[in-house]
């Protein structure tokens, strides 16, 4: 028998947003999404929180220093179903490709470190948050739930994503290495904070995390990586000793094969452009034959992780008849869907081992 393994070509975005400016960053993702198609890529990935640009000011200064830009940051940051949202489904459709955008989310008056995977036909197959912003992220950014360490079926494989120091946490790298990633979506901010003072936050460190995902989940890794302009230095370091903390720069973008490898040349830190790798599916099982740690590998009876799905409902409604009802309003549905919240699949109080 013969099987044909999907194979593809995938671009990792390394650019600037448009800082603080939701529109014309949308204008610039769809000129991204369009060059990447227009080069024979089916999937192209944005860096963390690429719209509206990550939150650099809240490692500047003090809390109270980084206020001036907070309501300009909700005002700039994306609201699924408007018509920014709308042109960037769009733009997938138009160009026919799988967009995996990184974003700030904003829903109601709270902001969530978001990652939307649009597929090819401009339709949603997820839509995901950071299931733990770091450090001081959570003085900006709300929480995810259980069920957005999942993975997804598509066209492509199974897609699945994780945001920057996701890839740090042992347990949510083997939730989603347990159910069969193929693909993975590693978005990261500029690795241009701190450097010199803090060498866990540089390209060394969270380079080799997402090789080691790559190595342990059997997977390919994409991984975005965003570039701080000197619009935004400009902008953020008005004295010599912010300028010190964050450097222009900082764009490592990669793409690592099931193995490791590094699967094209680097850009330049402070270039602007995408990377691009060939993906075959069928090297996975190469990769997988020596060692994979969610099955063969593995060793049940001495450790497992428990994965409880169940979403993070704020508000759940009771109907009369004691049927729960979560995602309040009209579209419930819908966005528990696309969020991928398998309302059946982790009851209250139940276990799922993975």
């Amino acid at each position: 028998m013969s099987v044909t393994h999907p194979k593809f070509k995938a671009a990792a975005v390394q650019a600037a947003p448009v800082f603080l400016d939701l529109d014309k960053t949308v204008d610039k993702c769809i000129a991204l999404i369009r060059e990447a198609a227009a080069n024979g890529a089916s999937l192209i990935a944005f860096p963390e929180t690429f719209i509206p640009g990550y939150p650099w000011f809240i490692w500047l200064d003090s809390p109270a220093w980084g206020m001036q830009f907070i309501q300009r940051y909700h005002d700039n940051s994306l609201v699924y179903g408007s018509p920014q949202a709308d042109r960037i489904a769009k733009a997938a459709k138009d160009n026919n490709i799988m967009v995996v955008m990184g974003h700030s989310e904003k829903q109601g008056g709270s902001l969530y470190m978001g990652q939307w995977i649009i597929g090819p036909d401009g339709e949603t197959i997820a839509m995901r948050r950071k299931l733990k912003p770091t450090h001081v992220e959570r003085t900006v950014f709300g929480e995810g739930d259980g069920s957005d360490l999942s993975v997804f079926d598509t066209p492509l494989g199974r897609v699945g994503a994780l945001c920057c120091w996701e890839h740090l946490q042992p347990l949510s790298k083997y939730a989603m290495y347990a159910q069969n990633e193929q693909v993975h979506i590693a978005a990261w901010p500029s690795f241009s904070l701190y450097r010199g003072g803090a060498y866990a936050l540089g390209p060394e460190v969270n380079n080799a995390a997402t090789r080691i995902y790559a190595v342990e989940g059997g997977c390919f890794a994409i991984a975005p990586c965003a570039v701080v302009s000197k619009e935004m230095i400009d902008m953020l370091c008005g004295d010599d000793m912010k300028k010190q903390l964050l450097l222009q720069g900082g764009g490592f973008a990669t793409i690592y094969a099931p193995d490791g490898q590094l699967m094209h040349a680097p850009l330049p830190e402070t270039e602007e452009g995408l990377v691009y790798a060939d993906i075959d599916l069928g090297m996975i099982a190469l990769a997988k034959a020596a060692a994979d740690p969610a099955g063969h590998y593995a060793r049940p009876d001495v450790t497992r992780l428990v994965l409880d799905k169940t979403p993070g409902d704020r508000v759940v409604v009771k109907r009369r008849a004691g049927k729960e009802v979560s995602r309040t309003g009209a579209d419930a549905p819908a966005v528990a869907a696309a969020r991928g919240e398998a309302l059946s699949l982790v009851k209250d109080g139940s276990e799922e081992a993975a």
